[in-house]
């Protein structure tokens, strides 16, 4: 019987938030994606998008890799590369934590490091610089169907089954989307009238994981007729919610997770009746080099 460790990317635990749900009438369940090899839910896209590569002969162990990353993603991809034997820089901006840079590099990827002032958008320009001038190949999560169709095909399917078709709301944080997407689709293929609920910062936060892209760089797998209804949330709604996650439920996220979480509170506090599930992106630990968790 083969069991590698890509075997047990997915299939992570649903779990009933009891602590921090005020509304007896709703159900509110938190998908682990901590819980995945890698640490984070970008496990399902990097595996998928690399996987299909090699296996329609995009890329090979000639191939050069280049991706910007704000860091899960990056994390991710280093890992399934490096299972496969594949070259692989990241880029992110230099203000990215010091154990996602870390764990990059212990997956055996190159890292290099942008300013902070250019942001995300920064990185993006340089792998794709690089793309043009030097050769590289870009996994280019942005634009990959790929990515999506890593949550239709696992996402998706597990929380139907989980909740025994029971969901009635799905809330995501958005970043490259492709959580959203992927999994919106198949839900939505299930029951139409499933409401899926995007997670964006407000116009002054900063929230790891969580992006309001400027229309020039809006990820093109993007569809917004696939989202039903979009929160917003503040940084100190996030940062908060992140900490009574930990604290009262013993769910230990990063600010992506709680941002997702104080979204899912603020639908749950107008609903009559429901079954909701947020997606908890990944661990805690990533984020303990910054100041998430001081006091």
């Amino acid at each position: 019987m083969s069991n590698t460790i890509l075997d047990q990317i997915g299939n992570t635990p649903l779990v009933e938030a009891t602590a921090i749900n005020t509304n007896p009438n709703v159900k509110l369940y938190l998908k682990l994606e901590g819980n995945n090899p890698g640490g984070s839910v970008k496990d399902r896209p990097a595996y998928n998008m690399i996987k299909s590569a090699l296996e329609r002969g995009d890329i090979d162990n000639n191939t050069r890799l280049i991706e910007a990353t704000s860091g899960n993603t990056g994390i991710a991809l280093a890992m399934i590369a490096g299972i496969y034997g594949l070259d692989m820089e990241l880029v992110m901006p230099e203000n990215a934590t010091k154990e996602r840079v870390q764990t990059m590099r212990a997956y055996g990827a190159k890292v290099t490091l942008t300013p902070v002032d250019t942001g995300i958008e920064g990185s993006r320009d340089y792998a794709e610089a690089k793309v043009k001038d030097e050769g590289y190949v870009m996994i280019n999560q942005f634009a990959n169907d790929d990515n999506w169709k890593a949550h239709y095909k696992t996402t998706g399917p597990e929380i139907w089954r989980d909740t025994e078709g029971k969901i009635t709301h799905f809330v995501s944080s958005m970043g490259t989307t492709g959580t959203i997407m992927g999994t919106s689709t198949f839900l939505k293929e299930q029951n139409p009238n499933i409401q899926i609920i995007g997670v964006q910062p407000d116009d002054e936060a900063s929230i790891p994981g969580i992006r309001k892209w400027p229309v020039a760089y809006l990820p093109k797998i993007f569809n917004p007729k696939k989202v039903d209804q979009i929160i917003e949330v503040t940084e100190t709604e996030a940062r908060t919610m992140t900490k009574r996650l930990a604290k009262e439920e013993g769910v230990f996220g990063g600010m992506s997770s709680g941002g997702a979480t104080a979204a899912a509170l603020k639908l749950i506090e107008k609903l009559d009746k429901g079954v909701v599930v947020a997606i908890i992106c990944d661990r805690g630990d990533r984020y303990l080099s910054s100041d998430l968790f001081d006091k």
